[in-house]
């Protein structure tokens, strides 16, 4: 995120640079010379020129979603430099009051007279709710801009990944209501069907449907969304859409109008949490069920890759939400399939220096092996887990850590990046690799053989990141 201050005080710069260095890439401008040298020796990143131009602000390369901070110390005139600002494309003004907590005439008028220019106190620099109203700003502006943009399509497809989870189906639903879609103009769709017996329950009881898409589908709509998913995901089939909203890491291949991507949230419910609230959407009991359940299974009720933002979210969800369906969605956790692959990767499997691994060979579904994952991460004594199985020809391999320790995003990508597919956060991660390529890479190897050798590799790994 970025701003962009207009100064001419050095506390004032100084304090700015320190309060929003962090969550925005800031920059400064002023029209002392001296000024800009002074600091610009010590790092600061500062320009000068005239700031009653419209051309320095076209070179300091603004437009409508960077936040403009104006400093108003009473003797200087205003309106002419908020008219350039606003000529050359900036919208989200703030004018910083110094030297007095009385709002001026001048800084008045201006607020009159143009619109989205909101004037702040210099105390309010000091406060976090200065970098909370700057981003809120920010998503807003990002929100009305792919809003407008979806308005005029007929169809529009939001994109799930294969058997999607909690996190995915409330997104989509999030979503279709920021675009102000219907079931039959936004349709959710995902290449293959939801098949945990949770994530159906979740499906039925909250209605959301997720209709079949194949790749043939995909050219019959006017706009596409991904949604806790990018299409790299897809193979090839998306090198183009329109909207992106997820919280795993970034990844290339692709072109995308709009995309909101923020890998340090624990969950993409937690994304559409702060776009729902940042225009004011009327966030329904029905919608705020599924992103509060997806938010609690996502961050393993805030045992993993979780926020402050995810802890925001999920308290301003939990009074608009019905709490006992979600006691009933997630009633359908443990099922007798599941516990026959804890007891496969019991008997097979085995603990070296804090780590599991295990091989289940064949499996019908691909939320066995993640399910296995998480299950002996409980296990006293494990702060890995690694698991293994075999779906339609590829290799699937899920890992989990206790958050703390090495990377398993940094693993999977190191060792299976290049023969598959490969990601994830330091918690947890996924690789899916075709076993012909996983073969000719790491030898021959069949069941128990494919569990030692993944051990191999992480006990390689670990070792060397400790020494480093």
């Amino acid at each position: 995120m970025r701003a962009l201050a207009i100064c001419q005080n050095e506390l004032v710069i100084r304090t700015l640079h320190q309060v929003l260095a962090g969550p925005f890439e800031v920059e400064f401008l002023t029209d002392s010379r001296a000024l800009a040298r002074r600091l610009h020796d010590e790092g600061l990143p500062i320009t000068v020129g005239d700031l009653r131009r419209i051309d320095t602000y076209v070179k300091a390369d603004l437009s409508p979603g960077v936040c403009v901070l104006v400093e108003d110390d009473g003797r200087r005139s205003l309106k002419k430099l908020v008219s350039a600002v606003r000529d050359a494309g900036g919208s989200l003004v703030y004018i910083l009051r110094i030297g007095g907590a009385k709002r001026r005439k001048g800084t008045a008028d201006v607020c009159g007279a143009f619109e989205e220019v909101t004037d702040l106190d210099l105390g309010d620099l000091l406060a976090p709710t200065l970098t909370t109203e700057l981003s809120r700003s920010l998503t807003r502006a990002k929100v009305q801009q792919y809003q407008r943009y979806f308005a005029d399509a007929d169809r529009v497809l939001i994109l799930l990944h294969n058997d999607p989870d909690p996190d995915a189906l409330a997104s989509g639903l999030a979503l279709r209501n920021l675009l102000r879609r219907t079931k039959v103009t936004g349709i959710i769709g995902a290449m293959q069907g939801v098949t945990r017996p949770e994530n159906q329950r979740m499906a039925t009881m909250l209605d959301i449907h997720v209709e079949p898409i194949t790749p043939q589908m995909l050219g019959t709509f006017d706009r596409i969304a991904t949604v806790d998913v990018q299409p790299h995901y897809f193979g090839g089939l998306l090198p183009r859409v329109d909207l992106v909203v997820d919280h795993h890491p970034e990844q290339p291949g692709y072109t995308a109008v709009f995309k909101d991507i923020r890998a340090d949230y624990g969950s993409t419910s937690t994304i559409l949490t702060e776009h729902l609230r940042a225009v004011d959407v009327n966030i329904s009991e029905r919608t705020a069920t599924a992103m509060l359940y997806a938010i609690k299974s996502d961050t393993l009720f805030f045992a993993r890759q979780t926020n402050r933002v995810d802890l925001e979210a999920f308290s301003f969800l939990y009074p608009l939400a019905d709490p006992a369906m979600i006691r009933k969605m997630e009633g359908a956790e443990i099922t007798m399939d599941r516990l026959d692959h804890v007891i496969k990767a019991t008997a097979q499997g085995a603990i070296a220096d804090q780590v599991f691994c295990a091989h289940l060979g064949p499996v019908v579904r691909e939320d066995f092996i993640t399910y296995t994952a998480d299950f002996f991460l409980q296990l006293e004594g494990v702060k890995w887990t690694i698991i293994s199985g075999e779906l339609n020809g590829n290799l699937t391999v899920s890992v989990r850590n206790l958050g703390y320790s090495k990377n398993a995003g940094e693993f999977v990508r190191r060792c299976f990046n290049d023969i598959g597919s490969a990601g994830g956060h330091r918690a947890m991660a996924k690789a899916v690799v075709p076993l012909d390529a996983f073969r000719k890479k790491y030898g021959n190897l069949e069941g128990i053989q494919i569990a030692n050798r993944i051990g191999e590799l992480v006990d390689e790994f670990l070792h060397e990141a400790a020494k480093v």
